[in-house]
């Protein structure tokens, strides 16, 4: 035997050695000197020793540049020696083992795994085998195959496919070859044509004879066949075969008694092996019938609830809460039809497009539920391999507008007929105006310096910045109480404006007479606890019956009563618009329930032995331009579709907005794992289901319960959005919300009224109709609520409330037809718990700040009341009238010009046009006070605002979708022709005589 003379070991580095002997190896290769065999094998030999023993080997055999692997390879690929072929074998499984993913990937790069298939099928022909070679290759394959995509392909190609199905059939009883055998068909699984084939040749059968009740006997083993039963069930085929053969009702058995003697939590991964076989065979419509008929869901409940208590079991509830989930049975939605509760008859039905398929889907479409075996799971598991994610290889196209220059500026012919385009010429009419009539600031001809008010650069304030003028009062505003400077610092930090003209202090001084008038009687507002209670609806119209306003005290009519009570008063409430009949003539307007007092019955208790003066309930005035008698004048001319004739205590007091930044939500862990537990015993335990409808727009005859117990509920006022209410538990409710109009889906907005309620008792809301994937909510979104009883004691408030709050897919089904096509749709469900803080109290809930179309007229109003003409240009024109007759407003803001001179009207004529809109969406409330506070800035005596305004004319529709807006819809627009008409006026600015350039900005939609 000669061997290699090599320098000394010790005086060689590790690294050195290693390549030392690499370079011989190659040498070996090149010199085709294979048949000395005992070479190769001693330097095969000294190389394993080496990355047996030193990490450093290792990494140099695979780093960037090194022909390590490429030397290792070619010998196993030529050498015909056992011993050298075991040695090279177990180098590479010492490579790969200690390197992860990448050291991997570098084998399968360099040929890999051709070359041991290869060898997989040589040693396969020899007679008998060798059980050491089978056992290494196997093992090495099954450590490189994740990161080849094509070995499943190959193996299937080349014949290994079988041979490692008939070792496994051959050696049931021998686990050592057992195991890694098993392993590579793992991994051979994952191509769903090789996963077939393996089922027609029984290796389900086979796997069931490996796997079995507890025992510490061969758990690697039991692991290992889990995995790969797993596996081969995500194959339909696959997962039929093990249903008909009644492995499903076996795999539950298995689990309970591992879940039973596993009390020290020692075996997990085996007990997470068969919730992943449960679950690979409930992915089929089959697989899920036989899971509820072997009450898997009881099972899999109980032994969940089990393991709650320990955190590192979370791996098993997680998946036992999937599987139960995908297996509860689908439903639908508890509603005579998923379509809108109210109907819009439109003059004209197109002849395609989403309208007209709705108006021509076939009766009941939306009763059928699809429970098609194409689950999609929203949620994202951890056992997902990390290399499904490199077949997501996409190339996304830049498409970025603002990338090219030339899209940005404004076409220079027009788009349409001029003919056309004059009908709009009504909306500009400030182009034509001569101001001849109107009582300018300077009335002697200036010389004109263009742009001059244009040298520096435009700065609009943030809201953080102070403002330093004073705010004149709305006449008919409600003072602030001294008492609360929360209040008083919000009220001083709202926008200033400027001072009314000298021409309307006649009307102002009248009002003035008329407030002081009021303020010598007593205030409604000085409510007992006694007459509150009473009180279940106020009637704000003017009738003989309800006329008790104003007299020797506060008079209120009790419905169902036939007495009246008086209240005396001796602290009237100054500027408070009262709650009486002469307020609101002409058209019959409700104000919600009210069924609270400033203070609770205990509290009252404790202050009226402590104090003899009686409550006086004060509104603040929560904003300069909200006015509770004028929005009830706007409400009037609101139409519906459900005709609403009630309105939203929020709506009528206004509200003070957050003086500080909302905070996130922090959810506590597992909530919504507990909230899907709480659903899945309605399934287990019905009987203890109340199963109650308490509120329900489709059956206007569904009676209010009277139970102290039950809550109450309503939304029939404007952009109000809440179509029917369950009661499940004695604390817990199912709300559906209304779809939009013509429409049967689009599910977000909410806005609702609750009373009744109990202080300090948890009350659990479900929102169980939502469309969306997922929702802030999952990331600390909280719903909105409005208390009246706080807005009562002066602080009208919209607050984030809600704990426990998650989003999540539930177990109503919609048709495909109805899902737009799409299999297996499910809805999602909002859930939230709220803890009042009054007892009796009337709270309001919302997706986000209602903002409602009477609001804008109201605001639009009071701005153009406010403005100063001499300094300001406002007009306010109807853009259009929407199928439900409702005004669209279009205003216009600018600086009025500096004089009559000509220069100056030509310089006001000539300013560039900028277009905002807003709320597009009804449901985006959002954009509405965004535009709001636009409005109000543009108004303003602010620097910026001015510079502004004599720069540009101000073209705003700051609502372009009013019918959406006060029918409480998310999306659909019911009127046709508004956005036509919008471009439609863009087009008439862009061309008009002077040819000024126009910029349209839109602002949020």
């Amino acid at each position: 035997m000669n061997k290699l003379k090599t320098t000394s070991e010790k005086s060689i580095p590790a690294s050195s050695r290693t390549i030392c002997l690499l370079s011989q190896l190659e040498k070996i290769n090149v010199d085709s000197v294979l048949a000395e065999s005992d070479s190769a094998r001693y330097v095969t030999s000294r190389i394993l020793h080496l990355v047996q023993s030193q990490e450093k080997s290792k990494k140099d055999m695979t780093s960037k540049g090194s022909p390590g692997i490429e030397v290792i390879l070619s010998t196993l690929e030529n050498t015909k020696d056992l011993q050298t072929i075991l040695n090279i074998l177990n180098i590479l499984i010492e490579v790969v083992s200690a390197g992860g993913g990448r050291r991997a990937s570098v084998l399968v790069t360099k040929g890999g795994t051709q070359i041991l298939l290869q060898l997989l099928l040589n040693a396969s022909k020899d007679s008998p085998p060798n059980e050491e070679l089978l056992v290494l290759l196997h093992t090495l394959l099954a450590k490189i195959g994740p990161k080849d995509k094509k070995i499943g392909v190959k193996a299937r190609i080349n014949g290994a496919l079988n041979i490692s199905l008939n070792l496994v059939k051959q050696n049931l009883q021998n686990h050592r070859l057992l195991l890694p055998c098993l392993q590579v068909l793992r991994v051979y699984s994952t191509n769903s044509v090789n996963a077939v084939s393996m089922g027609k040749n029984g290796i389900v059968e086979l796997l069931f004879k490996i796997i079995g009740p507890f025992s510490k006997k061969s758990t690697s083993l039991m692991k290992v066949a889990l995995d790969t039963l797993a596996a081969l069930l995500k194959s339909k085929t696959n997962a039929r075969r093990a249903v008909d053969r009644g492995y499903v009702q076996v795999l539950l058995t298995i689990y309970v008694d591992w879940h039973r003697h596993d009390s020290r939590h020692r075996y997990m991964l085996i007990r997470k092996g068969v919730l992943q076989c449960i679950k690979s065979v409930t992915n089929i419509k089959l697989g899920r019938k036989a899971f509820i008929d072997a009450n898997g869901m009881k099972i899999l409940y109980h032994t969940s609830q089990e393991c709650l208590a320990v955190r590192t079991l979370d791996p098993l509830v997680n998946t036992s809460s999937l599987i139960m989930r995908k297996c509860f049975p689908k439903n639908r939605l508890p509603l005579p039809t998923i379509k809108s509760a109210f109907h819009f008859q439109l003059p004209v039905i197109p002849a395609s497009g989403p309208v007209a398929q709705l108006y021509n889907l076939p009766p009941d479409v939306d009763d059928v539920v699809d429970e098609s075996d194409d689950n999609d799971d929203g949620e994202t598991e951890s056992e997902i391999e990390a290399e499904i994610d490199d077949d997501k290889d996409q190339e996304f196209k830049n498409d970025d507008i603002e990338t090219d220059i030339d899209k940005l500026r404004p076409r220079q012919e027009l788009g349409r007929p001029i003919e056309e385009l004059k009908m709009y010429e009504q909306f500009f009419l400030e182009l034509s105006e001569d101001f001849r009539d109107w009582d300018l600031v300077s009335k002697e001809p200036k010389p004109l310096v263009p742009d001059a008010s244009l040298s520096g650069p435009i700065v609009v304030p943030t809201a953080s910045e102070e403002h330093s003028a004073e705010a004149n009062l709305s006449p008919q505003g409600v003072a602030l109480k001294e008492s609360n400077p929360l209040l008083t610092e919000e009220y001083n930090r709202r926008p200033m404006f400027l001072e009314l003209p000298k021409k309307d202090s006649m009307k102002d001084s009248s009002l003035h007479q008329q407030n002081d008038e009021r303020n010598m009687l007593p205030s409604c507002q000085c409510l007992s606890q006694e007459i509150v209670k009473g009180f279940d609806r106020i009637s704000l119209q003017n009738s003989a019956k309800n006329d008790q306003y104003f007299g020797a005290g506060c008079v209120v009519k009790k419905e169902n009563k036939t007495s009246l009570t008086t209240l005396p008063c001796s602290k009237p409430c100054e500027q408070v618009s009262p709650c009486g009949g002469s307020l609101f003539e002409g058209s019959s307007v409700q104000l919600g329930k009210l069924c609270c007092t400033g203070v609770d019955s205990e509290e009252e208790d404790s202050r009226s032995n402590s104090s003899g003066e009686e409550i006086v309930l004060e509104v603040s005035d929560v904003s300069p331009v909200h006015d509770c008698d004028l929005y009830i004048e706007m409400v009037k001319d609101t139409k519906s579709v459900p005709e609403y004739s009630e309105v939203a205590y929020p709506d009528y007091f206004g509200h003070i907005p957050p003086s500080f930044k909302e905070p996130i939500l922090e959810r506590p862990y597992g909530v919504q794992r507990t909230k899907i537990s709480q659903d899945i015993e309605r399934l287990i335990y019905q009987n203890d289901i109340i199963d109650r409808v308490v509120y329900d727009l489709d059956n206007m005859s569904c009676p209010v319960p009277d139970e102290p117990d039950v809550l109450r509920f309503n939304s029939k006022f404007e952009s109000g959005n809440l179509r029917k209410v369950i009661q499940i538990r004695k604390n817990e409710y199912d709300l559906i919300l209304n779809s939009d109009i013509n429409s049967n889906h689009y599910h977000q907005w909410f806005y609702f009224e609750v009373s009744g309620m109990k202080a300090g008792i948890a009350y659990r809301f479900n929102i169980i109709n939502c469309e969306k994937s997922n929702s802030q909510f999952n990331y600390g979104m909280q719903p909105l609520m409005y208390s009246v009883q706080e807005a009562l004691n002066s602080r009208p408030c919209w607050t984030r409330v809600g704990t426990d709050i998650c989003y999540y897919k539930n177990h109503f089904s919609r048709s495909s037809i109805a899902a737009g096509g799409q299999k297996g749709k499910s809805y999602y469900t909002i859930t939230f718990t709220v803890t009042f803080q009054h007892k009796d109290d009337v709270c309001y809930f919302a997706y986000h700040y209602p903002y409602t179309y009477s609001a804008l007229k109201m605001h639009l109003r009071k701005l153009e009341s406010m403005h100063n003409p001499q300094q300001i240009y406002f007009r306010q024109d109807v853009l259009c009238k929407t199928l439900a007759g409702n005004s669209c407003p279009l205003v216009t803001i600018t600086a009025m010009p500096e004089s009559k001179y000509y220069e100056h009207i030509s310089q006001f004529r000539n300013r560039p046009y900028i277009f905002l809109s807003a709320r597009v969406h009804p449901g985006e409330t959002n954009s509405s006070w965004v535009m709001k506070g636009t409005l109000e800035f543009l108004m303003s005596n602010n620097p910026s605002a001015q510079c502004l305004r004599e720069s540009y004319i101000f073209k705003i529709v700051p609502m372009l979708n009013p019918d959406g807006v006060i029918n409480g819809k998310s999306t659909v627009i019911i009127m046709v022709i508004l956005v036509k008409r919008m471009c439609l006026c863009m087009a008439a600015a862009s061309k008009r005589q002077c040819g000024t350039q126009m910029l349209m900005l839109p602002l949020v939609t």
